[in-house]
């Protein structure tokens, strides 16, 4: 398992732990985190939780050798589990983020509640390169961060960003050293200590109150066109390309 989690001083800790392959998310990884989120919510100790990689990675985003192994009709899949997670979590959640956060690496934070990024980390939402569709809701909350214009950039085009990027267009809270990071972050989470559990809980749950049905609705729709594409031949040559490590060609679609 590369999923390591830990309890302590009232912070429930999930980290990714897989730097060999800079943090690629398997099935069981996603299974593990969101029992992880689960048990935290469940556990009166847990005052917040706190999600991190590893030194110079997030997380690349999914395992492609994993994910294309996984059975297309199992459901919910084990992505889907993950992000209902996170989003019924009614802790605080904080997330540190170093080097790359790439696809779900990024669409995740848009569901965590704070957000501190290295000054040397790179986000990115590559979907349509891949030949499918954002996830985790990212088609409906990216447009309202940061308006259709930049949101196009992120989501069509795929374009990278900086964490100072993340932190302008309201993604993330802080942009610091690399080696910060984690230590902030951990502060912040220590903070929901010497508050009232209660009032936090109610709190988080009036500020997402009214996005909560249509992010719903939106990864419901957005999981649907995601597991088709994965059937289309632009996916196909996409995924083909990746494994071969050569540029896709679409230019016969």
């Amino acid at each position: 398992m590369s999923i390591r989690t830990a309890m302590l001083n009232g912070v429930a800790t999930i980290e990714i732990a897989r730097p060999e392959k800079k943090n690629a998310i398997t099935a069981a990884m996603y299974r593990a985190m969101a029992e992880a989120l689960d048990a935290a919510t469940a556990e009166p100790a847990v005052r917040a939780v706190l999600i991190v990689g590893q030194p110079g990675i997030f997380t690349s985003g999914n395992d492609i050798e994993d994910f294309m192994q996984r059975p297309l009709d199992a459901a919910p899949s084990p992505a889907l589990v993950f992000m209902k997670a996170l989003m019924e979590c009614d802790r605080p959640v904080i997330a540190a983020v170093t080097g790359a956060a790439i696809g779900i690496g990024t669409t995740m934070l848009l569901h965590c509640d704070f957000v501190y990024v290295s000054d040397e980390a790179r986000l990115a939402m590559p979907f349509v390169s891949l030949g499918l569709v954002p996830e985790f809701a990212s088609s409906l909350i990216v447009p309202q961060l940061m308006g259709n214009a930049r949101a196009a950039e992120k989501l069509l085009l795929g374009d990278p960003f900086t964490g100072a990027d993340a932190v302008e267009m309201g993604i993330a809270n802080a942009v610091l050293p690399a080696a910060e990071v984690a230590r902030h972050a951990r502060r912040v989470a220590e903070r929901f200590n010497g508050l009232p559990p209660g009032a936090v809980r109610d709190t988080k749950r009036l500020m997402r109150r009214s996005r909560a049905a249509a992010a719903t609705e939106a990864i419901e729709v957005e999981s649907t066109i995601f597991a088709a594409r994965l059937q289309s031949p632009e996916a196909k040559e996409a995924f083909s390309a990746f494994f071969q490590k050569r540029k896709p060609d679409f230019s016969s679609f």
